[in-house]
């Protein structure tokens, strides 16, 4: 096969790679609920465990685990978090940002 293929480089945001609304909400959804998985995983938490610690239900930690996230909010993340003992460190970048210009087609 001889078909030529174009390198895209991404923009480190997939949800904003593939033109979801709210992507920058859904990315930051995707790195906390990460974090938890990491942190029941590093400390060998079950769903079941993780809910007799935390008081958060065993459902919540396999939506998360199953990386469905629509019923989160990010403070809801962030709780989780804190209820596993954990801190959550926010350091906010702001950029700006253009929008590719799309022609005007005259009426």
């Amino acid at each position: 096969m001889t078909e030529k293929m174009e390198l895209v480089r991404g923009s480190g945001n997939v949800f904003r790679d593939f033109d979801h609304p709210n992507a920058d909400v859904e990315q930051l959804k995707g790195i906390l609920a990460a974090k938890i998985i990491g942190i029941l995983d590093n400390r060998g938490l079950s769903v079941r465990k993780a809910e007799g610690e935390t008081g958060v239900k065993a459902s919540e930690f396999s939506r998360i685990r199953n990386a469905h996230l629509e019923r989160f909010t990010i403070d809801r993340l962030m709780t989780i978090i804190n209820r596993l003992h954990c801190r959550v460190d926010v350091k906010v970048s702001v950029k700006r940002y253009e929008p590719e210009l799309v022609p005007q087609i005259g009426l």
